[in-house]
């Protein structure tokens, strides 16, 4: 039927080309021998050896005779050659095509774990099968902060709206007897914290699917300016906030660094000591032991288990458990969390002791920019 065109594969297709290769150059072969043959005198030949007169020696004619006569056997068996040896390297050559090909199938059903792994040697084929895995993990990457999102976002706004769907359902029931300034109120910080718990999960999603900008930046630097911007908090909160910042070149995105700093230093306000007497203490400097850069807030406040520590940077979790009604959502240590990770970092938690008053001492460790190549 018109418009209806038969498949036909790659290694078919090879396998043709090296037959029909074969083939010509053989027949090339061939045609060169009639050539040269041509010029054997045409006569009868004598020969050389006395003892050989009664021999039959073929004249130029029946040379010629033969090799073409022979030359058809000899083609035959180059096409069979051609097509099975054909057969098979075309097979070798695209078994890594194979592999890639199960990896998009695998992918365009949804699983997204596959991944080619192609070993050997660097050829093409390895460069497509490892550029092939890099997609697939962006692509994996995208997909899980997406997933987390919808199931952060559905789970954790439920119960704000629940909230003001409540005082509205009892307002209506009851519109008399309501304190509207009161239920107002009420309804303004309740929709106040969905907005606020919903630009948390965006910039935590943000965290999640992008890879960092490359960029020079200074922890000391970014630092300095996250103390400055909440010195008035600290003040507000009776907390003493002081800074020993040595110089702490990186390469990252400074708007992801400036958000992983600020988280720590507003959480190490937010929950230290009630009343005053709260210090909160933020360092950076290079770590002897591996060459990166550190950065390290610690803080008084609440004395926390290590196993409690550990698990505060678990989205939604706070230093007294699931979030209330107090400031911050739960995200902070799991957007810092994220952070580091991007900038291939690490996030470390450790509990401080009563005697020393408590808290946590949160240190952050990134890979150092090399200053040399920079200047």
């Amino acid at each position: 039927m018109n418009g209806v065109r038969v498949r036909v594969s790659a290694r078919l297709r090879l396998t043709l080309g090296y037959a029909g290769f074969l083939v010509v150059a053989g027949l090339a072969v061939l045609a060169g021998v009639y050539v040269v043959l041509r010029y054997v005198p045409d006569y009868p030949l004598t020969a050389a050896n006395p003892s050989d007169l009664g021999q039959p020696i073929a004249a130029r004619a029946q040379i010629l005779e033969a090799v073409v006569r022979v030359s058809g056997g000899v083609l035959l068996v180059l096409a069979v050659i051609g097509l099975v040896g054909g057969w098979y390297l075309a097979g070798w050559v695209l078994r890594p095509l194979n592999r890639i090909n199960e990896a998009v199938l695998a992918a365009a059903t949804g699983r997204l774990g596959h991944r080619v792994a192609l070993s050997g040697r660097n050829d093409e084929f390895r460069q497509l099968a490892d550029a092939f895995d890099h997609m697939l993990d962006r692509l994996q990457d995208a997909f899980e902060a997406q997933e987390r999102f919808a199931a952060n976002a559905s789970h954790e706004l439920r119960t704000p709206l629940a909230v003001n769907a409540t005082l509205l359902d009892v307002a209506r029931r009851d519109p008399e007897g309501q304190d509207h300034p009161r239920l107002l109120e009420r309804l303004d910080l309740t929709n106040a914290r969905a907005i606020a718990l919903t630009e948390a999960l965006l910039r935590l999603a943000d965290a999640n699917a992008v890879t960092a900008v490359s960029a020079p930046a200074d922890l000391a630097e970014i630092a300095r300016e996250v103390a400055a911007e909440t010195a008035e908090e600290a003040r507000q909160a009776g907390v003493r906030l002081d800074h020993a910042l040595s110089p702490a070149p990186v390469v990252g995105d400074t708007a992801l660094l400036t958000q992983l700093t600020e988280n720590l230093v507003r959480n190490a306000l937010r929950h230290n000591l009630q009343g005053p007497g709260g210090t909160a203490h933020v360092t950076t400097d290079r770590d002897p032991r591996t060459g990166g850069v550190v950065l390290r807030v610690e803080n008084t406040g609440p004395v926390y288990t290590p196993e409690a520590a550990a698990r505060l940077h678990e989205p939604f979790l706070r230093g007294a458990g699931r979030v209330g009604t107090g400031q911050g959502h739960g995200l902070g240590l799991a957007l810092v969390a994220r952070v580091a990770q991007v900038h291939g970092g690490t996030l470390d938690l450790r509990p401080r002791g009563a005697d020393q008053g408590g808290g946590l001492t949160v240190t952050v460790t990134l890979p150092a920019r090399d200053t040399r190549q920079s200047s």
